[in-house]
């Protein structure tokens, strides 16, 4: 199952080039993302979420470090958390470091300085990091600009004046489903699973089932709530599909379809797999009647 972690390191994985640019506020155009960094040497402790790129400027190598939170960092704190990253990738890879933290949650980072700091005579230690919280960035600049692996960020991103919440999440799942990616699912996949740290995960499905064709497949990238949810409905709508089709080849077309309203009205899923049996051993409407138990009507 994805998780936030998961779901952002896989947009850095398929286009570094974008938090390359964000690194750099899309201000650059000398610095070509190269290659994503692996740390293998046990020195190195990484944690799971954390990215190296390593990047050419200037025709110079650098790395470009960022770090995803959810929430705020106590033990230990971001800034120490940041200045440990930052000093192990310059021992072991020997490159100039530009160091990133992106806070998804709206309430995280408030608090975060941006830089670590020890105020020591003779030993003055200071180091500097890139501090993104999502709501303050502008959603609707990302959403023209079009970096294919930020688009799924954006229902975290500040949305326009005047725009409710429900409709920025369709604006961005619109924009998501028109851009041209290999495994749209998997895509819109990530985008649900971010968005379902500040939106309801049945809200995000029903909008991707109206706005695109994929709500079946991204069910399962959201949280196992959501999941067990999104598939429930799936199977009853099945159910229901083949109990219509079983009476239309037991009985008529026109006469499977008077009984439709009435299976829509029917959530459970018990009560619609006995249906189905029914409508399998159906001789005339009336047997299908009874087992709705409306024979007395």
């Amino acid at each position: 199952m994805a998780s936030f972690d998961t779901a952002s390191k896989k947009q850095v994985e398929t286009n570094p080039q974008d938090f390359v640019n964000l690194c750099f506020k899309f201000e650059l155009t000398n610095i070509t993302a190269l290659e994503l960094i692996t740390p293998e040497q046990p020195t190195v402790e990484m944690h799971q979420a954390d990215i190296l790129i390593k990047a050419l400027r200037d025709d110079q190598e650098v790395l470009v470090h960022f770090e995803f939170q959810t929430t705020d960092s106590y033990d230990p704190e971001m800034p120490l958390r940041m200045a440990g990253y930052v000093i192990r990738a310059i021992e072991v890879y020997r490159l100039p470091v530009y160091s990133n933290v992106i806070y998804l949650r709206p309430d995280a980072g408030n608090n975060d300085p941006g830089k670590f700091v020890q105020n020591l005579e003779r030993h003055n230690i200071s180091i500097e990091y890139q501090v993104f919280r999502l709501i303050e960035m502008e959603g609707q600049e990302i959403l023209d600009l079009k970096p294919v692996g930020l688009i799924p960020f954006t229902p975290l991103m500040k949305r326009p004046a005047g725009m409710d919440a429900e409709q920025w999440l369709r604006r961005c799942i619109q924009t998501a489903d028109d851009i041209d990616v290999p495994n749209k699912p998997e895509y819109l996949g990530s985008l649900a699973v971010l968005g379902n740290l500040v939106y309801d995960a049945q809200t995000i499905l029903e909008i991707i089932s109206e706005e695109t064709m994929q709500q079946s497949s991204i069910a399962e990238y959201l949280a196992p709530e959501a999941h067990e949810q999104g598939i429930q409905q799936g199977v009853q709508e099945t159910t229901r599909k083949h109990i219509l089709e079983a009476l239309t080849l037991r009985l008529q077309p026109e006469i499977a379809q008077t009984f439709k309203p009435t299976l829509e009205a029917i959530d459970d899923l018990q009560h619609l797999e006995q249906l189905f049996r029914a409508a399998m051993q159906a001789e005339t409407a009336e047997d299908f009647k009874q087992a709705l138990g409306e024979n007395d009507n």
